[in-house]
């Protein structure tokens, strides 16, 4: 297992700030396509810190097979204990694609226990992308429909392409319901009104509507990537400090399931653990010299 997992860490990405912004999207979009991996992770040499999560099956709009499933597990399983790792950005390799969700080709051969077991590893995966410590980006270039949507919910924040006209879970209308926590994340960003909506409808939202619905966090420029717009954001997050990022995810996330006054004591709790890091004297003494910190997460 280890061994899959190292080989996936690819070599890091040469993203410079000086290239052109369309030479920069090659670059961002084009960069992992040699591999035959369907899921592996890349270091971004411009932006220390930052790494994607790159899927990559282009024929097939990067539907979730069997073999991307397996590997996205492995590359989840590793970067949870990278403490390198300051944000995750979840893209495509491909310009103009996310994630179509399930393979339907490959689920037409699946028996009943096969596809039964594809739903546990997906909630699992997702589960998994979900608990990640650090803050988590879902870079949308392309559709995200069923499964790549849910993808995209399990991540803190999500980003879409201007021109995206894709988004959403149409599920009820091929007979079943989403089956990788769609009812569930998306009740949770939406509320149960538009969580029904969306779902009871089949509809499909532009990246401008899933904005005005509270569904995406941002929308690209017109002449700039989703994967653009999320290294703008992870570059304003990575600056901050991997401690204080990885323990306000945890208390926010924890939120939901506290009552008011437990979630107030542990999120003290959380606040005094970082008093004594080397990373908050850091920040005192660079604030009394007027300089920016660097963090290092200790």
């Amino acid at each position: 297992m280890f061994r899959a997992v190292n080989f996936m860490l690819r070599k890091p990405a040469k993203i410079q700030a000086l290239f052109p912004v369309q030479q920069r999207r090659f670059l961002l979009l084009q960069s992992s396509t040699a591999t035959s991996q369907q899921a592996f992770l890349e270091n971004l040499e411009s932006t220390p810190g930052v790494t994607c999560l790159s899927l990559n099956r282009p024929q097939s709009r990067n539907a979730i097979s069997t073999t991307l499933l397996q590997q996205l597990r492995e590359c989840l399983e590793h970067v949870h204990f990278d403490k390198s790792v300051r944000v995750l950005i979840l893209r495509s390799t491909t310009l103009g694609s996310f994630c179509a969700g399930a393979d339907l080709a490959e689920r037409r051969t699946m028996t009943q226990p096969q596809v039964a077991r594809f739903l546990v590893e997906l909630r699992d995966a997702l589960g998994k992308l979900e608990s990640l410590p650090m803050p988590t980006i879902a870079a949308i270039d392309g559709p995200a429909l069923g499964g790549g949507l849910e993808m995209s919910l399990a991540c803190d924040l999500r980003v879409a392409g201007h021109d995206v006209t894709k988004i959403g879970l149409p599920e009820t209308s091929l007979g079943i319901i989403p089956g990788a926590g769609g009812t569930q994340r998306a009740t949770r960003i939406l509320g149960p009104s538009r969580a029904k909506d969306l779902i009871f409808t089949a509809r499909t939202l532009t990246a401008v509507e899933a904005l005005d619905w509270g569904l995406v966090n941002y929308v690209s420029s017109p002449a700039t990537t989703a994967m653009e717009r999320s290294l703008v954001l992870a570059e304003a997050i990575v600056k901050n400090a991997p401690l204080a990022l990885r323990a306000a995810k945890q208390a926010i996330s924890r939120s939901e399931d506290l009552p008011l006054e437990t979630g107030l004591d542990f999120e003290r709790a959380s606040y005094e653990t970082l008093l004594t890091t080397r990373d908050r004297t850091e920040a005192l003494e660079a604030f009394q010299q007027k300089r920016r910190p660097l963090f290092t997460g200790e």
